[in-house]
């Protein structure tokens, strides 16, 4: 999804965790057993915040209602030099939610942040991270395989980014943050957008790979959205695979493609999504819509 402003951008992002996974030193990626998070383990929300800071728990809330479930991983889409939000994530932990934070290079040089440029920021960042003490998801550049941002497809060479990714992830473990799961996230595949494989960081540096794309129209579905971005990744690697930002508006088939969206992620054995819940997609508008969401996540038709 094209990024949203210069300053910080804020969502939230509702995620249920089994217990056992994510603790501290592990990232998400592996639980406490060692084996990596099993299939549609993860339903997630995108609510837009009304202000510019991070929200409230109460747009969260109000999802979990209606979908039936209680979401606990929360986050945003943070601009450059936006500090670590500690008091939002201690607030959110609070609840039992865990911080996911999409850090863009909104008014930063990529080459700069590769050449260590800002890595007096970057490091009062990863000490934040580590001193907060708990589980958080991070990412970096999302969306960088597409053109509509400063950072992405034509607009720098994928080996600059690549070089940026990889020394953010060296100094935040150098500086001790091992509590970060890392979200390598790629718009899915459409006109315009470019090769993915001279973007991957490698597989040292990636702990989920996400993906974004929405159900634009009512014969949209999830093979024509989704399966070429899945098989490009799987090309790459086998970490696993969430549906980092998605959803169906109410002008595509919002009811029948909720259930194709839920069927997707199972054949395709991926991690779970992230659900665009603002303007036309909201399903707490609609009671129909919430029944129909919740008896797509519990597999009944």
């Amino acid at each position: 999804m094209q990024y949203l402003g210069t300053a910080a951008v804020v969502a939230v992002i509702a995620v249920l965790i089994p217990t056992g996974i994510g603790a501290v030193g592990h990232g998400l990626g592996l639980s406490a057993a060692g084996k990596s998070p099993g299939v549609a383990t993860y339903l997630g929300v995108f609510e837009p915040a009304s202000g510019k800071g991070p929200p409230g728990y109460g747009p969260i809330e109000e999802f979990a209602k209606a979908a039936g479930k209680k979401p606990n991983l929360v986050g945003y889409y943070s601009g450059w030099n936006v500090p670590f939000p500690m008091s939002f994530a201690d607030s959110m932990h609070s609840h039992g939610v865990i911080p996911l934070v999409q850090i863009d290079p909104s008014i930063a040089s990529v080459a700069e942040i590769a050449d260590g440029g800002y890595d007096r920021y970057l490091r009062q960042y990863a000490d934040a991270v580590r001193n907060f003490g708990h589980p958080v998801v991070i990412g970096f550049g999302h969306d960088m395989n597409a053109p509509w941002n400063s950072w992405g497809y034509r607009n720098i060479a994928p080996s600059t980014f690549v070089a940026a990714w990889r020394h953010i992830v060296n100094l935040f473990r150098n500086q001790g943050a091992q509590n970060v799961t890392w979200l390598w996230t790629i718009q899915a595949d459409e006109p315009g957008t470019g090769p993915i494989s001279s973007l991957w960081p490698g597989a040292n540096y990636v702990t989920w790979v996400g993906i974004d794309g929405f159900y634009t129209k009512p014969s949209d579905s999830f093979i024509r959205i989704f399966a070429r971005t899945i098989s490009q990744v799987r090309a790459l690697t086998g970490k696993p695979i969430l549906l980092s930002e998605t959803g169906v508006p109410i002008n595509a088939n919002q009811l029948g493609n909720i259930f194709n969206l839920f069927n997707g992620i199972t054949q395709y054995e991926l991690l779970g999504i992230i659900w665009f819940d603002g303007h036309q997609y909201r399903i707490e508008d609609s009671a129909l819509a919430e029944r129909t969401f919740q008896d797509a996540l519990s597999g009944r038709s």
